[in-house]
């Protein structure tokens, strides 16, 4: 197999300094992701909020969009 451009430039560095710059590389061992999953309680709530708020709160206060105006004697 052939040497990437990398690798060799790494070996090269080596051979001349005698300094190994893949030792200076920082490898963590650990995940410092933390993953938790949704309880049932937060995806029924997820579920029931999820198109509940298209609307701006306040300027319609029930929650309707949409009004039926009935026009009489115009």
């Amino acid at each position: 197999m052939t040497k990437s451009h990398a690798k060799k430039k790494r070996l090269h560095q080596l051979r001349t300094t005698g300094k190994d710059v893949s030792s200076l590389r920082n490898d963590i061992e650990f995940s410092t992701h933390v993953r938790k999953t949704k309880t049932k309680k937060e995806k029924l709530h997820h579920l029931h909020n999820k198109h509940k708020k298209h609307f701006q709160q306040g300027l319609y206060p029930d929650g309707n969009a949409f009004y039926y105006v009935h026009a009489v004697g115009i």
